[in-house]
C-alpha cells in the first residue's frame, strides 16, 4: 500500500479526552475516529488490524468444527422475556421505540430459536454455532475508547450437545482455541480466570484476561501462579471471628455522630475492626415485588455485591436513604440486624461471621450502637454465605500462597450454560431411548475492539504503538526520503516490488512528496511498524541503505543489494 493512496490521519498531540493509553494511540494513529460518546468510526488502518484478529477467530473457530453464521442485530422483545434477560439486561439494552425489538447486546436467544427446530435428535448433536458481529450495549459511562463502548464487534459463539461429557469437551476444545487464538495475536501473557456468570447464566465460566493499568476489572493471582480469579468470585483464607460463649447482654450505647467504622473503632478505641459488624442492606427487585435484604460481614471487610448477584440474581441494588429508614428506622451508620422495624427482611451475614457473639452493631436508631450482639440467640433465621471481597496479600484458601491483586482487560469469556435458554426457550432434543431431553448449551465471547485495543496497552512505548505478531496491519514500512533523487526513487519503488510481488510480504511505502523525513520517522515510530526499510541519499552514497526494528531500535547498516533478504529474516524472527 503507496501512503500517498493510504488514508492515514496521524496526530502529533494526544487528544485531551483521552486517558488510557490505547484510546490515544488509537487515534493518534488513525485507526478509530469517534462520532459520539462510546461509538467510534474505524479507519483504514484499524479496520486492517481488526480484520486480522477476526481472520485468526474464523481459523481457529472453524478448526474445532465451528459453523459460521450473521444473524440480525435487531430481535424481538419477547424473544429476551422467555428467559428473564429483557429484565435482567434492564436499561442496558437499547430498545427501539414505538416497536417491540431490542439491539442485541450478546444472541443466545437468538442462535436457540434457531436451533429448536433443528437440533431435534441426538444424532443433530454436538453442533459449534458462531458468528462476527455488531453488539451493542446502553453504557452509562462509555470510556477508554473502544474498550467500553456502546457500539462494538463481538465473536460469540454457541455449542449445542445432547450430554454434559459432551459440554465438557466443547468448553475445553473452545478454551484451547481461545488459547491459540490470544497467542497468534501476539501477546505476551494471558492470564485465565474463574469468573462470575452474571446475566448469562450457568454454571462453569472463565475469562481470559490481559494484565494492564487500564483494566476495569481487577483479578486475584496467587504468588505461586495456581489460583486466578475475578475478584468478583475470589475466595480468600481469613480467621473466622471466635464465639466466646459470654452470654452477655446486649446493651445499647451512645455514639453521637458516628456514621463509619472507622470512626466506631476509634470512639471505643481498638484495632480490631472483625467484631464490628458492619451492616448494608440491598434491595432485590423480584416479579413479586421487593425483598429486603440485610448483609453483615465484618468491619474491616467489604461486602462483594457480585457474589450478592450469585445468590439472589442479577436485580440486587443497594437500599436508598429513605428505604434505609422506612426499614431499619435510622440512617446508615446506625443500622444492625436486632430490633428491626421491618419484621420481614431477610437477614444474611458473610461466613466469617458465623454464630459470633460479643459482636457491636447500629441500634437502629441515629446515634446509638449496641454491644454484646449474639447472631446465634438474637437473629433468628439468620443465613450465611461467602459475601466478603478477597484482598491483597491475604492467604489462599488452602493456605499454601498469597494474592495479589492487579488489573486486567477481559479480552474473552467462556460459560457453561447448560439447559437455561433450551428449557426456557422449548430447545428439545429425542435421545437414543426416545426421551426427550433440553439441549445443553456452552456459550463463548470474544471482544474484537477490545482485543486490538488491549494488545496496544501492552505493546507500545513513548514513541507509538510495536505491532508483533500475526495482527501487524503491516510486517515492513519503506521510507523514501529523497524527492529530489531520483536514485532514492527508483531503488525505493524497486524495494516495494519484490517485497509485495515477489515475497508477498505487506508493506507499507511512504512514498509522500514534500513531507520532511523527521515526518516520516514519527510516523513510522507511532503507526509501529515492526521493521522499518529507510532510503536516504547519504546511505545511498556508500551503497547503503538503513534498517530498523521497531521493538529494540536497533539500526542495521545493509549493502543495499542484501536489504530484502535481510528484512526477510528479521520479519521472520520478530513478526
Amino acid at each position: 500500500m503507496r501512503l500517498s493512496k493510504f488514508f492515514l490521519p496521524t496526530l502529533k498531540d494526544d487528544p485531551v479526552d483521552a486517558v488510557t493509553s490505547s484510546h490515544k494511540l488509537m487515534i493518534r494513529a488513525g485507526m478509530i475516529k469517534q462520532l459520539t460518546a462510546g461509538v467510534y468510526s474505524y479507519l483504514p488502518f484499524g479496520l486492517l488490524v481488526i480484520r486480522k484478529v477476526e481472520n485468526i477467530i474464523r481459523e481457529e473457530m472453524n478448526a474445532i468444527g465451528g459453523n459460521e453464521f450473521l444473524l440480525p442485530a435487531l430481535s424481538p422483545n419477547e424473544l429476551w422475556a422467555q428467559t428473564g434477560r429483557l429484565e435482567d439486561y434492564g436499561e442496558l439494552m437499547f430498545r427501539i421505540k414505538n416497536r417491540e425489538l431490542v439491539l442485541g447486546p450478546t444472541h443466545e436467544e437468538v442462535f436457540t430459536s434457531i436451533a429448536k427446530p433443528s437440533l431435534i435428535s441426538y444424532k443433530d448433536l454436538p453442533q459449534v454455532w458462531y458468528q462476527i458481529q455488531t453488539k451493542f450495549r446502553n453504557e452509562d459511562r462509555p470510556r477508554a475508547g473502544v474498550l467500553r463502548a456502546r457500539e462494538f464487534t463481538m465473536k460469540d459463539a454457541y455449542s449445542f450437545d445432547a450430554t454434559w461429557e459432551q459440554l465438557d469437551k466443547s468448553y475445553n476444545d473452545m478454551a484451547v482455541a481461545y488459547r491459540n487464538i490470544f497467542r497468534r495475536c501476539g501477546f505476551s501473557e494471558i492470564i485465565i480466570v474463574s469468573a462470575f456468570s452474571g446475566a448469562m447464566g450457568g454454571s462453569d465460566s472463565e475469562e481470559f484476561m490481559i494484565p494492564s493499568p487500564a483494566g476495569e476489572d481487577n483479578i486475584a493471582v496467587s504468588e505461586d501462579g495456581k489460583y486466578a480469579s475475578n475478584i468478583e468470585v475470589a475466595e480468600s483464607y481469613k480467621e473466622s471471628v471466635e464465639r466466646k460463649n459470654s452470654n452477655l447482654s446486649i446493651e445499647k450505647f451512645h455514639t453521637p455522630d458516628i456514621k463509619s467504622i472507622d470512626e466506631l473503632a476509634d470512639f471505643i478505641k481498638t484495632k480490631d475492626k472483625s467484631r464490628l459488624a458492619k451492616s448494608r442492606v440491598y434491595v432485590n427487585v423480584t416479579g413479586n415485588g421487593n425483598e429486603y435484604i440485610m448483609v453483615l460481614i465484618c468491619g474491616d471487610d467489604e461486602v462483594n455485591e457480585k457474589k450478592l448477584e450469585k445468590h439472589f440474581g442479577m436485580n440486587i441494588r443497594p437500599a436508598q436513604n429513605e428505604e434505609l429508614t422506612e426499614i431499619t428506622g435510622a440512617d446508615a451508620g446506625s443500622i444492625g440486624p436486632a430490633g428491626l422495624k421491618n419484621k420481614k427482611i431477610r437477614i444474611i451475614a458473610d461466613n466469617l461471621l458465623k454464630d459470633a457473639d460479643e459482636l457491636i452493631s447500629g441500634a437502629n436508631e441515629n446515634d446509638y450502637h449496641i454491644k454484646n450482639l449474639d447472631l446465634k440467640r438474637d437473629v433468628p433465621g439468620i443465613e450465611y454465605f461467602d459475601l466478603r471481597l478477597a484482598k491483597e496479600g491475604e492467604e489462599t484458601a488452602d493456605r499454601k500462597s498469597r494474592l495479589k491483586i492487579t488489573k486486567a482487560v477481559e479480552v474473552g469469556h467462556i460459560y457453561k450454560l447448560g439447559t437455561k435458554y433450551a428449557k426456557a426457550l422449548g430447545a428439545m432434543f429425542l435421545d437414543a431411548e426416545g426421551k426427550e431431553n433440553p439441549v445443553i448449551m456452552g456459550s463463548y465471547g470474544i471482544g474484537i475492539q477490545r482485543t486490538v485495543a488491549s494488545f496496544i496497552e501492552e505493546s507500545h512505548d513513548d514513541k507509538g504503538i510495536i505491532w508483533k505478531g500475526e495482527i501487524s496491519p503491516f510486517k515492513v514500512i519503506i521510507l523514501s526520503l529523497g524527492d529530489r533523487s531520483e536514485e532514492v526513487r527508483n531503488l525505493s519503488e524497486e524495494y516495494y516490488r519484490i517485497l509485495t510481488a515477489e515475497h508477498k510480504t505487506e508493506t507499507l511505502y511512504d512514498d509522500r512528496k514534500e513531507v520532511r523525513p523527521g515526518v516520516k520517522f514519527n510516523d513510522a515510530d507511532l503507526i509501529g511498524i515492526p521493521v522499518q526499510l529507510i532510503i536516504g541519499e547519504k546511505n545511498l552514497k556508500e551503497g547503503n541503505v538503513e534498517i530498523k526494528i521497531r521493538k529494540s531500535g536497533e539500526r542495521i547498516i545493509s549493502r543495499k543489494e542484501d536489504a530484502v533478504n535481510k528484512i526477510l529474516e528479521i520479519v521472520k524472527e520478530t513478526v
